[in-house]
């Protein structure tokens, strides 16, 4: 499979950027524990019955308040939400934008994997009798507005008062990666100037028990692309970039410059034995960047830490870049926050071109044979042009994504 040609994309100024997970609120909390290799994993503590597995869980959603006017949407997936826009700038780069363009031609893409679906387990392990006798939610649970798969473009458009489109994309894992791909082509296309884009996923039981019963739950703490791994860590996160149309606004350090998406539908939750779609997506995006993959400084893998997810990864990598480029996974700080994991391994990428930190691989400490030299265990520091992320999600769904500093 190779791809197909495709036209130069146009880059997007990146206005703000940020990234709330276990390991803190906003992108010094990141950028810190990132450096000091301090993982924000712990041994789960999540639900009246946890789960014997390590996870990432962010401090301080449960104190999070809604304001008044958006009570309606209180959950704890909109706490996080809430939480990540409150961070680094974002809402002084969307006044901005607002003012350039006005709140109709800012669009809102956000991804998520399962919602707010943890309000929704809630309401069902609540019933109540209602008058006619029949089970119903909850009184304080009883708003259909927070039991969707839109909840969260929902929640974040009412809370930042946008109204140009408003996308909610749920690709799995790949779901807010794809979210810079979608507003880039609302923007192309004329239905927008610029975006507010992001993803968040909190943790559950439907998360935690769901990933458990495919097997797929590490007992201790994930370890990417080691030779010993056998499993994943689930975390949660939240986290939002402003992307405007080059020339629309201020100059910026930071752009997308490439995305490429694929679908390879080879199994529900398997990868393609061969790699065949995230070749494609890796493809794709450095051809819409318009460089060659040896230009590529820094690449956030998928890296899940799952046997057949983690070699199949190396080896598409192995095909199309060079020895000498910075690979690395750092579910091992984070895990894996679902659909979170684009917006917030794109913070790192960005990270990694801003301030020169390359990660490594945390927990990691055996180099699987299969995979190749561009895997890394320990962080580096470069002064680099251009950083890619991958996400990965079930069913197929890939997205890459390409960032470069402004010309």
């Amino acid at each position: 499979m190779t791809a197909a040609p495709s036209p130069r994309q146009l880059p997007l100024n990146i206005l703000a950027h940020s990234a709330t997970t276990a390991l803190g609120a906003g992108l010094d909390a990141q950028r810190q524990a990132l450096a000091q290799r301090r993982s924000g994993l712990r041994r789960n503590d999540f639900g009246s019955d946890p789960l014997d597995c390590w996870i990432g869980r962010v401090e301080g959603v449960e104190d999070v308040a809604l304001p008044p006017a958006l009570a309606g949407f209180a959950c704890r997936n909109n706490a996080l939400a809430w939480l990540a826009l409150q961070q680094d700038g974002l809402l002084d780069a969307l006044a901005g934008v607002v003012a350039r363009h006005g709140a109709g031609r800012v669009a809102v893409v956000m991804g998520t994997s399962t919602s707010s679906i943890g309000a929704t387990e809630e309401a069902y392990a609540h019933l109540q009798a209602g008058a006619d006798g029949v089970a119903c939610f909850p009184p304080d649970l009883r708003r259909p507005r927070i039991h969707t798969p839109h909840a969260p473009g929902d929640f974040v458009q009412a809370a930042t008062g946008l109204r140009g489109p408003c996308v909610t994309v749920a690709t799995a894992c790949s779901s807010s990666a794809k979210v810079f791909a979608q507003a880039a082509r609302l923007i192309h296309a004329g239905f927008a100037d610029a975006a507010l884009v992001g993803g968040v996923d909190t943790l559950c039981g439907s998360v935690l028990f769901g990933f458990h019963s495919l097997q797929l739950v590490a007992n201790d703490p994930c370890r990417p692309f080691d030779a010993r791994r056998n499993g994943l860590s689930l975390g949660e996160g939240g986290g939002y970039a402003v992307l405007e149309r080059a020339g629309a606004g201020p100059d910026t350090a930071l752009q997308l410059h490439g995305y490429g998406e694929s679908s390879d539908a080879h199994h529900m939750s398997a990868p393609h034995p061969q790699g065949l779609g995230a070749r494609l997506a890796m493809q794709r995006a450095l051809h819409g960047a318009g460089i060659d993959a040896a230009q590529v400084g820094y690449l956030n893998l998928h890296g899940t830490s799952t046997p057949a997810n983690d070699g199949i990864e190396a080896a598409a990598v192995a095909a199309l870049f060079p020895p000498s480029l910075h690979a690395s996974s750092t579910k091992g700080w984070t895990g894996h926050t679902l659909g979170a994991a684009g917006i917030v391994e794109s913070v790192f990428a960005l990270l990694a071109l801003s301030d020169g930190l390359l990660p490594g691989t945390l927990n990691s400490e055996v180099p699987d044979p299969a995979c190749g030299p561009q895997i890394r265990f320990d962080n580096a520091c470069a002064d680099i042009g251009h950083a890619m992320n991958n996400s990965f999600g079930f069913g197929g769904n890939n997205c890459s994504l390409v960032f470069g500093k402004a010309g």
